[in-house]
């Protein structure tokens, strides 16, 4: 019997069957997918009211042009992700780690220096990489390839997964930036949790961390410049503090809560806050753009985006929790812990309770790194959630 040859477009089309073949669409999180790109289009739109407001007053702080080649470039990792199968995830996981770390031992070395710190890559196309960005991202990845196989059950699976985290958080505080480095222990604490380990354990931990971080400061074992934004955070409690230094170590504190106070009730509209008029407020784009939509939209519209957002990590928790094969349900947990570290750090600093320090809201802030490593955590999950793995994990056969 002759045999005819495919032809190539044939040959194509098989192959991308194939490509899609563990894809079950019907399992696909679109939920999660539609608050994503919610956020997304909420994020462009204050960054484009921004960006016109600051042509009105001959500024150039804030340009949209800039925002949507980050977001033309980060979107692909968000939509290919059904292409990175949970059996690729755990073969490559060490190899994804290991990656962040060599990134990270070579920002000193060919590093860029900005504000006293050293924490960006440049590279040959206009894009500063930011390697800690990508550290939490493949540190989710790592914990859930270890914790696949342990059930924090002993001591060494402690130590494992303490040592894991700590290698890259020594590696940021370094730099020196110690903001990226602290959203890293939810992340790990919280695997350490989704994967069985015992929550006196747990609180055990955050208690030490806790004890540890004040002595930090009473003792005086951080750097000068942390020092002075945990002091400047513990004296602005009070408003005449506040006030009487607004034009020095707490410009960045008082501008933040006069924009989340100005927005009152009802918000002063979009593109009339005083964050975007007189653009006093630092980073208003990127790190302080939760004071944007507090301002912006006031309290009832800003309480309606808190709700949602904790809606998708809520989503994100809900859908690893349906996934019965563990280290696909520990990735999607650790992304969405990944979000939450962020969503409450980011919005804790800028309701003032928590001490100043720069990280970026996840969908909505500006930047590069930051989204390129967001869009891809959020599309490895998300296609992790779609594919079927067979397990004869036990956790598999619990309800």
């Amino acid at each position: 019997m002759k045999t005819v040859a495919a032809k190539p477009w044939q040959a194509s089309l098989g192959s991308r069957r194939r490509l899609f073949d563990g894809v079950r669409w019907s399992r696909y999180p679109w939920g999660v997918l539609a608050l994503a790109v919610l956020f997304l289009v909420l994020g462009a739109t204050l960054v484009l009211s921004m960006s016109r407001v600051d042509e009105l007053f001959q500024r150039d702080d804030v340009r949209f042009a800039s925002h949507l080649k980050k977001v033309a470039m980060a979107a692909p990792f968000l939509l290919l992700g059904v292409l990175f199968s949970p059996r690729a995830g755990r073969k490559y996981a060490w190899t994804v780690y290991a990656g962040a770390i060599v990134l990270l031992l070579l920002v000193p070395l060919i590093g860029e220096e900005r504000n006293n710190a050293k924490r960006w890559i440049p590279t040959p196309i206009r894009f500063d990489l930011q390697p800690s960005e990508f550290a939490k991202v493949a540190l989710v990845i790592v914990l859930a390839r270890v914790l696949h196989v342990r059930r924090m059950t002993k001591l060494s699976d402690w130590f494992v997964v303490a040592g894991l985290a700590l290698l890259p958080m020594g590696l940021v505080m370094a730099q020196p930036d110690l903001g990226t480095a602290l959203t890293m222990v939810p992340i790990a604490v919280g695997m350490a949790y989704l994967a069985g380990g015992s929550g006196r354990v747990i609180a055990g931990v955050v208690a030490v961390g806790l004890a540890l971080g004040v002595s930090a400061w009473q003792f005086q074992w951080v750097q000068d410049y942390q020092l002075r934004r945990i002091d400047t955070w513990a004296s602005t409690f009070e408003p005449s503090e506040l006030i009487a230094d607004k034009n020095g170590q707490s410009f960045h504190v008082y501008h933040a809560r006069v924009c989340v106070g100005n927005g009152g009730m009802d918000g002063t509209g979009l593109g009339d806050g005083l964050a975007s008029r007189a653009g006093y407020l630092p980073e208003r784009e990127s790190d302080s753009i939760f004071c944007v939509v507090a301002e912006e939209g006031g309290f009832a519209l800003t309480s309606l985006f808190v709700a949602l957002y904790v809606g998708l990590i809520v989503l994100l928790l809900r859908t690893a929790a349906a996934i019965r094969e563990r280290f696909t349900r520990l990735v999607v947990g650790g992304v969405a812990l990944y979000f939450a570290a962020h969503f409450f750090i980011n919005t804790g600093v800028n309701l003032g309770l928590l001490p100043m320090t720069g990280l970026t809201l996840p969908l909505l802030s500006t930047g590069g790194s930051s989204m390129l490593a967001t869009f891809a955590a959020l599309g490895v999950a998300l296609g992790f959630a779609a594919q079927q793995v067979p397990s004869l994990d036990e956790d598999a056969f619990k309800d």
